[in-house]
């Protein structure tokens, strides 16, 4: 079984705010204030300015829209996060904005390259957000990013 995520990751009142104009974005809460917005097709085409898509490195990043994530970042740090797994094979890649500009990264780890869970891109990405982990779970499970295993998973959730 495979997993797969494309997200905008930030607080659940900044993400809420930030997103309110973008058309097609559904939010979904994550545990710890946290809350992600999918990269659907209906999002990518209201932020995307055009240019070309590969920014930082990313599959599914925009073109443009890390100029927005650091607009959005003014009000609390933002994290855009992938991760595409199967049969153990795969890798991720995460960034944070914080106060207008790039932050951290943009990281990245193929799963044929051994990492502990905690030092994965995504689990330093959800640190820099404030994410903590739990006895025997790193940051993705701990804020429930374990809870779909596919992108369109996340989609029914909540209209912002």
């Amino acid at each position: 079984m495979g997993y797969e995520l494309q997200a905008v990751i930030a607080g659940d009142e900044l993400l809420r705010a930030a997103s309110r104009d973008v058309p097609g974005a559904r939010l979904a809460t994550l545990r710890q204030g946290l809350a992600l917005m999918p990269m659907t097709d209906e999002v990518f085409d209201a932020v995307t300015d055009g240019s070309t898509v590969g920014a930082l490195g990313f599959w599914r990043l925009p073109g443009g829209f890390e100029m927005l994530l650091a607009e959005w970042s003014a009000a609390g740090p933002v994290a855009y996060v992938e991760a595409e797994y199967f049969g153990g094979v795969g890798e991720q890649r995460a960034a944070v904005w914080a106060d207008g500009v790039l932050a951290l990264g943009p990281l990245d780890a193929p799963a044929k390259k051994w990492f502990s869970r905690a030092v994965s891109p995504i689990s330093q990405a959800l640190r820099r957000l404030g994410a903590s982990r739990s006895l025997g779970e790193d940051e993705f499970e701990s804020v429930g990013l374990d809870r779909h295993r596919n992108n369109d998973d996340w989609t029914p959730c909540s209209a912002s």
